[in-house]
């Protein structure tokens, strides 16, 4: 794993699993909950629980990954990384959608600011470390 990738990881890891975990404590919970329910989001209950999981899994995924690095192989650890931040760009589309919707204020939305940039930087993080690990993973591959 290429100091960049691990870098990243660490940082979306640390990040994801603090953020799924302040939505289980108030007033971060109340925020949470008015986002999913006046975005409406279809099947709202699914929706509440997979966004809280989602980035407390993903979280502790990365923070595996990066610790147990030398333990995985390396076909698995890139496949793992690429997954993982699949998952994350893709809760962050939902969250830049949750963002940009005229039902829900700033009130109830990170740093009362509506442009999504918070959703934003996760998701080019995301993407950024997909191309990194490929671009190192291809890079291995040709060298063998």
């Amino acid at each position: 794993m290429k100091k960049s990738v691990k870098s990243i990881s660490l940082f979306l890891g640390i990040s994801m699993f603090a953020f799924g975990m302040l939505k289980f404590i108030d007033p971060f919970k109340s925020w949470y909950t008015t986002q999913v329910v006046m975005s409406e989001l279809p099947f709202q209950q699914l929706s509440y629980w997979s966004g809280q999981l989602g980035e407390i899994l993903s979280g502790l995924i990365f923070l595996l990954l990066v610790l147990y690095r030398h333990k995985i192989s390396p076909k698995k650890l890139t496949l793992s990384l690429i997954i993982n931040n699949v998952a994350i760009a893709f809760m962050m589309l939902v969250a830049f959608y949750v963002h940009i919707h005229p039902n829900v204020l700033n009130d109830v939305l990170p740093l009362k600011i509506k442009p999504p940039f918070i959703p934003a930087f996760f998701f080019a993080l995301a993407i950024l470390n997909i191309w990194l690990e490929k671009r190192q993973y291809t890079t291995n591959d040709n060298n063998e």
